[in-house]
Formats: C-alpha cells, structure tokens, sequence
C-alpha cells in the first residue's frame, strides 16, 4: 500500500513539472487546460464501444445514408484546411521538413501553425463519429481491434502533442495524415451514394498502402532527426517511433488478412466425401442408367425410352405428359 502511495505521488509531482514546460499559448484553449475533459470523451466512446451493440442488437440497422454522405464531404473539407493552414503558415514560417524546433513565441505564424495542429487534434474526436455510424448500422465487423486503437489513441495521445509541442516537427506527421485522410474520406464519401458508384472504386486498397507508407516515412524522418539531434524534445521521438511501429504492424495484418492472403476451402464432411467416392467406383453404372442424386440420397428415375415401371409394362417412348 505504501509503495502504492508513494507512485501515486510521483506521478502527480511529474505532471506537475510537466505542466511547467507546456505551451503556454494553448493552456487556455478548449480541452486543453487539463486531460480530463479529453480522457472523458475517449471513456464515453470506450464505453459506446461496449452499449452501442447491445442498443442495436434487436433493432433494424440505420441507413444514415444522407447522414454518411454529409458527414464524410464535410471531413473532406476540414482535413483540407488543416493540410492547407498547416502548408502555408510553415511556408511563412521557414520552417524546415528536416529539423524544426518548436517556437512557443506569439509570433502569428507560430500561432497559425498551433491553432491547425489544435484543430488536427479536434478532428480525431470528430473521428468518432466513425465507429458510431458503424455500431448505428449494425457493421459490426468493421470495428476491429485496429479501427478501435486507432481513433481512441489519436485523439488522446495528441492532446499530449498540443499541449507541450504544438508547432515544431509536429507539423510533419499531422501535415502528411491530414492530407491522406483527405483522400480517405473523399473515397467514404463517394461509396456512401451505393454501388453506382462503389463499383468505380478501385483505389481503396492503395488507402491502406499510402498509410503504410506515411508510418515508414514518419519513422525515418524521425530517426533522422535523433541521428541530427535535433532540437525538439527527445522523449517524443522516441514515442513516435514506437507508436508508428503499432500501426504498421496493424495495417499490415490488415493489409494481408484483406488482400493477400487466400481464402481457405470449405473442407467437405466426409460423410458426403464418402458418398462422392462410393458413387463415382460403384455406381458410375447405375447413375448412367437413370440414377440421380437427391439430398445426399440415390434414386432411380424413368429414362423417356421406357423402362420397366413394377406392373409389368413398359413406358411408351416419347415425353411424359404434364400433371
């Protein structure tokens, strides 16, 4: 209990110290004062996670299709601003994409580059909406353990990322996502009009490609600038770099678990292999002369021609009448 006490202690000291090195420009912004507000959506969504099927399990799935269209255009539009602010402000900036410490002054376009990472980080939470349209349509399937890890870690980790770096080589990574996700939510959007349209998608495998490619890239450039040793905080390189190493071993699982690997052959009962062996060596004859097969049994059938019907007559040729 008294080691307990005594973690506990430590850690509330750490965070306060932290809070002493955090960005001050952005501590008075919303969400951004302290991470409850932040952990209480993330435990809100953790906990949709595990109603939201319940909810739905003797309901119609929702159609939501104007909703979805809606929706995916109007994230289009928001990670297209985010990806824009982002490229003109460190343009106006100087800022390097090679090594670029984080300026905490109130120059504008220092702030102009925080204000668009603080929106990157509002757009993971609106992210969520994602999972809830899934769960309101009964896609169940498609909240997997990656689709769940992948929006709840964002939206919390990079409340971290705001608070104490936002600007710097952070512009780098939330630059490059928002401008993939641009392209994402543009293929959601045109698949929510329905098969007219999905059938002209063929690109969403390369979706997954380009986000495999982004966390290489983020990885490289990252140990770039720890082998540079570059003037941005040391701990956050190093979180980077294994947190990147997470996704590409979840988009690569999902990337050979959806288009690579070979679909496994139903294995046949052997009772029926059994029957399929017995009718192919013993009654190869039998089903020339008129057996047929009929729900896994063997029954004989009149040929046209006529054959003996059991009251000793013989069928005339020609083609059975109509009942």
């Amino acid at each position: 209990m008294e080691l307990t006490t005594h973690l506990i202690n430590d850690t509330i000291n750490l965070y306060k110290w932290a809070l002493t090195i955090a960005d001050k420009r952005v501590e008075k912004w919303p969400l951004m004062d302290n991470p409850l507000p932040t952990l209480a959506i993330s435990s809100s969504y953790l906990l949709f996670l595990w109603l939201g099927p319940k909810y739905m399990q003797n309901r119609e799935p929702f159609q939501l299709k104007k909703t979805l269209i809606l929706y995916n255009f109007s994230m289009v539009i928001f990670n297209f601003f985010i990806c824009k602010e982002l490229f003109l402000a460190a343009r106006a900036a100087g800022y390097s994409y090679i090594c670029q410490s984080v300026d905490y002054s109130d120059d504008p376009n220092e702030v102009r580059i925080a204000a668009a990472l603080w929106w990157y980080f509002i757009s993971k939470g609106v992210e969520y909406l994602d999972t809830v349209f899934f769960i309101l349509r009964k896609k169940f399937n498609q909240v997997s353990f990656l689709h769940v890890y992948h929006h709840c870690t964002m939206f919390t980790l990079w409340w971290i990322g705001i608070k104490w770096v936002a600007g710097g080589q952070s512009f780098f990574g939330a630059h490059m996502n928002a401008a993939i996700h641009v392209l994402m939510y543009l293929y959601y959007g045109l698949a929510s009009f329905g098969p007219k349209i999905q059938k002209y998608l063929w690109w969403k495998k390369y979706l997954t490609v380009i986000q495999m490619i982004q966390f290489h890239v983020t990885i490289g450039h990252t140990a770039l600038s720890l082998y540079m040793d570059c003037e941005f905080p040391h701990w956050m390189h190093y979180a980077l770099i294994c947190y990147a190493l997470t996704f590409i071993a979840l988009f690569g699982n999902f990337y050979y678990q959806t288009y690579r690997r070979t679909p496994r052959q139903p294995r046949e009962p052997k009772a029926a292999k059994a029957l399929s062996n017995g009718l192919s060596n013993g009654l190869s004859k039998g089903l020339g002369n008129g057996a047929v097969v009929v729900g896994g049994k063997v029954e004989e059938k009149e040929r046209s021609s006529g054959v003996d019907n059991g009251n000793g007559r013989r069928k005339r040729k020609g083609r059975a009448k109509r009942d």
